[in-house]
Formats: C-alpha cells, sequence, structure tokens
C-alpha cells in the first residue's frame, strides 16, 4: 500500500503518512491516538468552562471519565446497528476499532444519557451540565475527525476545488470509491490515485467556527441547556451540508436515506424551535421580574416553572 496523501492545489505533499506507530513491536493506531487526544483536550475545555461559571472542575472530570467509556460503547453501538452487512459474517470485528468505525452521534447520544444519570446523582441542573459538556464535545469533534484522515476514510466525493485530496487508489477501501472518482483517476509516479473531498477537514475547521462562537457566546445565554442546544444546531447544520458530499454514508435500512442527515436535520430543528420556544418563556419571567412581580396568572406560572427547572 502506498502511503503519501497531497493536497495538489495547496501545493502540499506528504510522502508517507502511516496508520500506526510501533512501541516495542506493538502497532498503535494514528487513529486511536487522535482520538485519545481528542478526548482529553475535551475534558481540559469542559473543565476551564466549568471554572469560569463558577463550577466544581472534579465534577466535570468524574462526567468525562463514565462519558468517554459510555460515549465509546455509543458511538461503536451506532456504527455498528447501521453497518451490520459489514460484520455479521465476523462478529468478533465488531470489537475491533483499530481500523476505524466510531459514529460520532452513537457517542454523543451515549455521552447525554451519561450526564442525564449523573445529574442526578451530583444534583446540577441537566441543562447546566449539557451547557458545560457541548465545549468539551465540540472540541473532541473538532480534533478526533482527524483520526479519519490517518485512515483515509469518511472522505467525499470527487473534486478539484482548493482543498482537493489526492489519495491512492490501494490505500482506500473500494467500497468508497465511486464511478465519478475513477473517471477523474490520475497517474502519480505510476500509481493510480483519486482526487475527494477532505471533509474530515472541512467538519474539523466547522467544529472550531461552532467552538469560537459558542465561547463568545458563553455569558449571554438566558437558560441552562441553551449553549447545548445551540451546539446542536450549530454541528447539525454543518454535518448536513458536509454529510451530502461523503460516499461512505451509512443509510437507514430499506429506505435508502442518509441516517446522518436525517438526524443532523431533526437536530437542527429541534434545537431552533427549543431555543425560541425557551428564549420566549424566559423573556416573560424578565418582564415579571421587571414588573415587581405584578403580572397575570399565566405569566406567575411561567415564573414558577422556570424556578424549577433553574433547581
Amino acid at each position: 500500500m502506498h502511503t503519501f496523501i497531497d493536497f495538489p492545489n495547496l501545493g502540499i505533499h506528504l510522502k508517507n503518512v502511516g496508520k500506526a506507530i510501533t512501541v516495542f513491536g506493538f502497532d498503535i493506531a494514528y487513529y486511536g491516538i487522535v482520538i485519545g487526544l481528542g478526548m482529553l483536550a475535551g475534558i481540559a475545555m469542559a473543565t476551564y468552562v466549568a471554572r469560569r461559571t463558577g463550577q466544581k472542575q472534579e465534577d466535570y472530570v468524574d462526567v468525562a471519565i463514565f462519558g468517554i467509556i459510555f460515549g465509546i460503547i455509543g458511538a461503536r453501538a451506532y456504527y455498528i446497528i447501521f453497518s451490520w452487512d459489514m460484520y455479521k459474517d465476523n462478529l468478533l470485528e465488531i470489537f475491533n476499532t483499530r481500523h476505524g468505525g466510531l459514529a460520532i452521534y452513537g457517542g454523543v447520544i451515549g455521552a447525554i444519557l451519561t450526564v442525564l444519570v449523573l445529574s442526578r446523582v451530583k444534583k446540577i441542573p441537566f441543562g447546566l451540565m449539557l451547557d458545560t459538556g457541548a465545549y468539551g464535545l465540540i472540541t473532541g469533534q473538532m480534533i478526533g475527525r482527524w483520526g479519519n484522515f490517518f485512515n483515509r476514510e469518511a472522505f467525499g466525493e470527487y473534486t478539484d476545488n482548493l482543498f482537493a485530496m489526492r489519495l491512492p487508489l490501494d490505500a482506500v477501501r473500494s467500497s468508497d470509491v465511486t464511478d465519478l472518482m475513477r473517471e477523474h483517476m490520475q497517474q502519480v509516479d505510476g500509481v493510480d490515485c483519486i482526487q475527494v473531498h477532505p471533509t474530515f477537514l472541512y467538519e474539523s475547521l466547522w467544529c472550531l467556527l461552532v467552538l469560537v462562537l459558542l465561547l463568545l457566546y458563553l455569558n449571554h445565554k438566558k437558560f441552562n441547556g441553551e449553549l447545548f442546544l445551540l451546539y446542536l444546531a450549530g454541528y447539525g447544520a454543518g454535518r448536513f451540508w458536509i454529510e451530502a458530499l461523503r460516499t461512505d454514508q451509512l443509510l437507514i435500512p430499506g429506505t435508502g436515506l442518509p441516517v446522518s442527515r436525517v438526524l443532523a436535520g431533526v437536530m437542527v430543528a429541534g434545537s431552533v424551535c427549543l431555543i425560541l420556544y425557551n428564549r420566549r418563556k424566559a423573556g416573560k419571567v424578565c418582564a415579571v421580574i421587571e414588573n415587581g412581580g405584578q403580572s397575570d396568572g399565566k405569566s406567575e406560572d411561567v415564573t414558577e416553572e422556570a424556578s424549577k427547572e433553574d433547581r
């Protein structure tokens, strides 16, 4: 297998990009190293936000430990469910994550369920924990996506744009190669190559943008859970676009619909609706407070409901 990766329109030529490093005769996949770095960076970001918002940092270290464990389980389970044909004849391969096969949406679902349980145990508002955790999630995703770079996976259709990535044909899975890629196949030093959208790069940059916007908005949220909903909406919007470029989409069985695009669209629509609803409710509460508590019965109910949510 040839190991070079080129970005020809940027003038970047990487001659030897391996998939693993050998330590004492044992291969450690770069994919795993990058995922590990993403997890550590995510923990650091979440604890930083916890400190800025007056919370106990150690609470989020605990959340991170359990969230990572169940997040990985969720990410693997999600991928297996929607790629069952790849594993049904070799069940032991289910436990081999060194070749990739972790779906971010499954990881997020696993992490959310973990936060739900720990928020009850630690008596911290669920929405507040989600808000703080959102910074860790988006940071981990931003870094973790580079694992796909080393695995030569999760790329998009043929392109010749500025960021086009050139890969040796023998370094990628044949199922990810489309007819359009083959039509535009090139030879570099006698090696057949395809040229594709580096969707891992697009998503990493998009996550960076979402992270910056969330940090700028940190002190302006109107209700617990708003930052997490903004994360879902922002990440979902980017993923909806990026998934349209990919050639390895997981499909909803029997429909032909990309599960990630459907889920991303639902995330965006649902998050925006919840943000508008809760901001409107928060606005009513502020109006009651500004009026010295004078309101009609409905406003009093809203105030009481908001008070319960904060607790």
